[in-house]
């Protein structure tokens, strides 16, 4: 399968996860866990991201951040070759660190990253780590920050709150966790699949902006097959202009014409249209046709 584009825009926000390779446990220590905060602090600063939210866990971690510039790729490439680097110098060792690539889900608006960031915090909790009573104790999380009476510049949440606000935030947080499945936020997994995350319109939007019919499991099926009719018929637009013909050209000229040819050829090149979908749009006759038509004048 090819590789899912990385979607970057200014003021993106995202949910990125990314987890130790074979699920080894990278943060096992709590020198581990505070040497990935000094680097994400780094980076945040190097590229002027906002972070909304962090939790380290021990193979893994999650972020929220909102990035000011369209440099994620940029920056998360030297986030974690920079820790990886550091990780492996400190003990002696070569090799990936991390697994694959990270996952970077794109979100929608403030609604949603405010899920977002209850579900990070909440990690700890689903982990079994700590109890809900106790999630903000959790050291490596942007939460413990929140709740003490300074924090870095660094994070972009609300650190000058008032005592009674923070009570507020663990209040909020301990329903959230007695809810249990009935909230999403406490559902494993709620936040971390798919590609993107917000209303189905949105996505399906996004995702035609940046034409990525064949790169969003997070879209449903009907979704996804009525954007890849979409992109065929811009492309048939677009084609037909160029050579200066309409429907009404395809529906009275041959069903092999050489211009129909050429524009069957297109649509398979530029846009990867059916031969089916390309038969009835043309008036070509049956898609065997179409296939019978290009072989023929192939090159």
């Amino acid at each position: 399968m090819p590789r899912r584009i990385r979607i970057q825009f200014p003021d993106a926000r995202y949910h990125v996860i990314n987890r130790g390779n074979f699920r080894q446990p990278v943060f096992a220590t709590a020198g581990a866990a505070a040497a990935f905060e000094r680097t994400l602090a780094q980076a945040v600063e190097r590229y002027r991201w906002r972070t909304h939210a962090y939790v380290v866990l021990s193979n893994h971690f999650h972020l929220a951040i909102q990035t000011p510039e369209p440099n994620l790729a940029e920056g998360m490439h030297w986030l974690l070759t920079t820790f990886c680097s550091r990780h492996n110098r400190f003990r002696g060792r070569h090799g990936h660190l991390f697994q694959g690539r990270y996952k970077a889900l794109l979100i929608q608006d403030e609604t949603h990253l405010r899920n977002v960031v209850d579900s990070i915090h909440l990690n700890p909790v689903r982990a079994q780590l700590v109890g809900a009573a106790a999630v903000g104790t959790y050291r490596p999380s942007s939460l413990w920050w929140l709740l003490q009476a300074n924090c870095p510049a660094w994070l972009a949440t609300p650190c000058d709150i008032d005592p009674a606000s923070r009570c507020e935030i663990l209040v909020r947080l301990t329903k959230v966790v007695e809810l249990g499945n009935a909230d999403e936020r406490m559902c494993r997994g709620a936040y971390s699949t798919g590609w993107a995350i917000g209303t189905a319109g949105w996505r399906k939007a996004l995702a035609k902006e940046y034409a990525l019919t064949n790169l969003c499991p997070g879209l449903e099926l009907d979704e996804l097959k009525q954007m890849k009719r979409d992109v065929w018929q811009r492309e048939l637009d677009a084609a037909l202009a160029a050579a200066g013909k309409d429907l009404n050209d395809a529906q009275c000229d041959l069903k092999g014409a050489a211009w129909k040819i050429t524009l069957a050829r297109r649509l398979r090149e530029t846009a990867n249209a059916p031969y089916s979908w390309i038969a009835d749009a043309l008036h070509m006759g049956a898609p065997s046709s179409v296939r019978a038509y290009l072989a023929s004048t192939s090159v």
